[in-house]
């Protein structure tokens, strides 16, 4: 990683509607937790891997890494996990990812972190070659104010939120298994599936 320094947000805060409102972190993927397997991704790559939640903190800070609660009420969304991030991080750079991305990859956030700092832009995000992946991005600290005024003026959107600053695009097709997410059962077991052999 280059010099500054980095820090990462699991975002564990949602409402995992399609799954029935299961605490999607804590689902069981072959013996482990979700959110296990991107924290092991994570924690080698950056300076400080924090989880932002919203319910079971007990069981989210036993896998050993400060765990955050929105600071907005309401299961804000994504954005709102982000700001308590920055907020509880006092790094230059925050990566954020979800919870039930087990099949994150270590060089998605090197490449993110990069065109980043070397372009000096606000927001990295990367671009599957269809569409934006914007809740795996990477953020420059200073964008906090920004994202506080947007949410507290009842916005929720990421894409809407990136259209008031710098962001850098990253093409990002030979990550595409990153962006692998499990929204319901079926997926559960396609990605257990694939653990296991």
């Amino acid at each position: 990683m280059p010099d500054s320094s980095v820090g990462a947000v699991i975002l564990a805060g949602g409402l995992a509607r399609r799954m029935g409102g299961i605490d999607k972190g804590l689902v069981m993927l072959a013996g482990k937790p979700m959110v296990e397997y991107t924290l092991a991704t994570l924690a080698p790559e950056v300076d400080t891997v924090i989880i932002n939640a919203n319910r079971n903190l007990e069981r989210y800070g036993q896998l050993g890494v400060p765990v955050v609660t929105d600071s907005l009420a309401g299961h804000l969304g994504p954005l709102a996990g982000l700001s308590a991030a920055i907020s509880a991080l006092d790094t230059d750079y925050i990566f954020m990812c979800p919870c039930d991305s087990p099949f994150l990859q270590a060089d998605l956030v090197h490449e993110l972190v990069e065109r980043c700092i070397a372009t000096d832009h606000d927001i990295a995000v990367p671009h599957d070659g269809e569409r934006l992946q914007p809740v795996f991005c990477v953020v420059h600290r200073r964008v906090q104010p920004s994202l506080d005024q947007f949410l507290v003026s009842g916005e929720r959107k990421i894409d809407r939120w990136f259209l008031s600053h710098r962001v850098n695009q990253v093409p990002a097709v030979q990550f595409a298994e990153s962006f692998r997410n499990i929204n319901t059962e079926e997926e559960r077991l396609m990605a257990e599936h694939h653990i296991i052999n």
